[in-house]
């Protein structure tokens, strides 16, 4: 243990304050167990040692990733066991789908040592309720989502700027930008961020971000889906497939009759595949409404789960009204409830419509609708009904 306590310290020591993700002062920590889901390359490492250098007392905290070869020869529980021997009061548990047994012996750990405060981070793709210890009733679930284009201005640009509510966008979206535009330029930071800007590590390398991209679909595909599904070697190519039908269309309405001949498999492999890709943070399903939808469900349209993953997989196949809606459903997820509109392309919380579009999109699609707005690209500044699009990248 003594190995792993020397390696947390360093690792805090190495960890930047200087950009924070939105969650790290999001979490309550008074839960005993707090589950962190987040796609691969999300961020969640760093928002573990962010929390620990925050938020906890380092002396009696651990953080490790548990893929770490100690845990070759030895259990997790017993680490934890000896921890709380020694004093400790929070465990940080990286990557726990990479543990055989994670959910049992996590629940072992809750139960038996009641002044030990767990978090964990995972796969988006694990569902925590069915786990073979059933860890739903017991744990608190955060989802970390990838940088917002807010966050991404501060990583860039080292300016934080304000978060605000989708309702404060709707209503106050001029004196909103009149601020904004005192502190940034956000047409050009915008086009960056849409390529290449949506995870943390675009930094590490600009040029080399869209190969390290492709190298993390993959990854995502072969071991994180892998491991919570447990798939043959087929059918994770054909999956891939699926990924790329969905990247080269505009956006992607499926027929599931000629999709299924067309990758080789059935249709509700086909929708389940679907579903697979969602988990997993690659793609985004939407529905008419999400009332009634079974497990069998057709969605109504297929997304990417961002623009980026546009970029890396469509190539030459780039539609720029889909790398704008993508955006804007990408933005919403997990915030707002965001359905497919039957007159224009989005309808929010069951009230709100909007239709995405470029500078010269006009409001000839929603004359006479109720709560209905244009959201353009191309624009710093709206009026009326006419919002920029950007703004929308700045609810969290």
């Amino acid at each position: 243990m003594e190995e792993l306590l020397l390696e947390f310290q360093a690792s805090l020591m190495r960890v930047s304050l200087d950009l924070q993700r939105y969650l790290v002062d999001r979490i309550d920590l008074n839960n005993r167990l707090i589950a962190i889901k987040g796609a691969r390359g999300a961020g969640k490492t760093t928002l573990l040692l962010q929390i620990a250098k925050l938020h906890l007392p380092q002396k009696s905290t651990l953080y490790v990733s548990l893929d770490h070869i100690y845990f070759f020869k030895h259990k997790l529980y017993n680490l934890a066991k000896q921890f709380v021997q020694f004093g400790g009061t929070n465990l940080l548990l990286d990557e726990v789908h990479k543990y055989p047994n994670w959910s049992r012996e996590i629940k072992l750990i809750y139960d038996n040592f009641p002044e030990l405060n767990l978090i964990f981070t995972s796969s988006s793709m694990l569902e925590i309720y069915k786990s073979e210890s059933d860890l739903s009733r017991r744990a608190i679930t955060y989802y970390l989502k990838e940088l917002s284009f807010r966050e991404f201005i501060a990583f860039e640009s080292k300016i934080t700027l304000p978060i605000y509510s989708f309702h404060e966008i709707l209503k106050n979206h001029n004196a909103i930008v009149a601020e904004l535009l005192k502190d940034i330029k956000p047409l050009p930071l915008f086009e960056k961020y849409l390529k290449t800007g949506v995870y943390p590590y675009y930094k590490e390398n600009e040029d080399l971000y869209i190969q390290k991209l492709q190298n993390t679909i993959n990854l995502i595909i072969e071991i994180d889906i892998n491991a919570v599904e447990d798939l043959n070697y087929d059918t994770l190519i054909k999956l891939k497939k699926l990924l790329i039908s969905v990247a080269s269309s505009a956006p992607f309405t499926p027929n599931i009759t000629k999709l299924s001949e067309k990758i080789g498999i059935s249709r509700n492999t086909l929708v389940q595949g679907i579903k697979i890709l969602e988990r997993a943070g690659l793609v985004n399903e939407l529905y008419k409404d999400t009332s009634g939808i079974g497990v069998l469900t057709k969605p109504e349209k297929l997304y990417l789960n961002n623009s980026n993953l546009m970029y890396a997989l469509a190539k030459e196949n780039i539609n720029i009204g889909n790398v704008r809606e993508t955006f804007f459903l990408n933005q919403f997820r997990g915030l707002h409830e965001i359905n497919h509109s039957k007159v224009a392309d989005f309808i929010v919380d069951k009230i709100y419509t909007f239709e995405i579009g470029g500078k010269n999109k006009t409001k000839e699609q929603i004359t006479g609708v109720e709560n209905a707005y244009v959201a353009k690209d191309g624009i710093e500044i709206g009026f009326g009904n006419i919002i920029p699009v950007w703004l929308f990248g700045f609810m969290y």
